[in-house]
């Protein structure tokens, strides 16, 4: 019964996007100035009707909901890409100030044998910022800091890799959307930072 559900969501699915297709992908291309990217952002609607329809069942509007969540797909794609225009030119303002150093080289070197040093500390602070839950935390930190794979952090925790990686993806979420910096906490944020590592 539920497959029959599934294959029928399926042929609906297919049936809206051989109709809508063009126009979602014309709309999505005039907004984001990219016919790939149109069709990627299309695509991944696509796909987020076929894991949502089953359980939530099809929207009387099935060409607008796809539409709808493409567009949003849009804002968070470019909203991702000017953070990362914003990090690029961060590291492009440190890398010129480095340059200007005596001995870059030497500078690079001391920053990679320092075995915990600041940059470190940074990770772990912002790995374990209070806005994730312990989990998510305990995850992250040891994805980042400690460079252990998906699949190591799962079989540490009994669990299957998918759930530890989108764990680790809602994290990093998490933090995004809160604003949050690699930077060690202020003195007045210190105790409750700290805190949060400890845990």
């Amino acid at each position: 019964m539920i497959g029959e559900r599934t294959d029928g969501v399926h042929r609906t699915v297919e049936a809206v996007w051989r109709l809508e297709s063009a126009k979602i992908i014309a709309v999505l291309a005039r907004t984001v100035n990219d016919v790939g990217l149109a069709e990627e952002l299309a695509s991944d609607a696509v796909i987020a009707a076929l894991e949502q329809w089953p359980a939530e069942g099809v929207p009387d509007k099935p060409g607008a909901w796809l539409m709808v969540t493409a567009k949003r797909r849009a804002v968070d794609r470019i909203r991702r890409d000017q953070n990362l225009k914003g990090k690029y030119e961060q590291v492009a303002r440190q890398l010129e100030a480095s340059g200007q150093s005596e001995d870059p080289i030497a500078e690079a070197e001391s920053e990679l044998d320092d075995d915990i040093g600041d940059e470190l500390l940074r990770v772990v602070f912002c790995a374990c910022h209070p806005v994730l839950s312990i989990e998510a935390r305990a995850a992250l930190t040891l994805k980042a800091a400690a460079g252990l794979t998906t699949g190591e952090i799962a079989r540490a925790y009994l669990t299957s890799e998918p759930t530890v990686a989108q764990r680790i993806v809602r994290a990093k979420r998490k933090l995004e959307a809160a604003g949050v910096t690699f930077e060690a906490p202020s003195p007045a944020e210190f105790g409750e930072r700290l805190e949060a590592v400890l845990e």
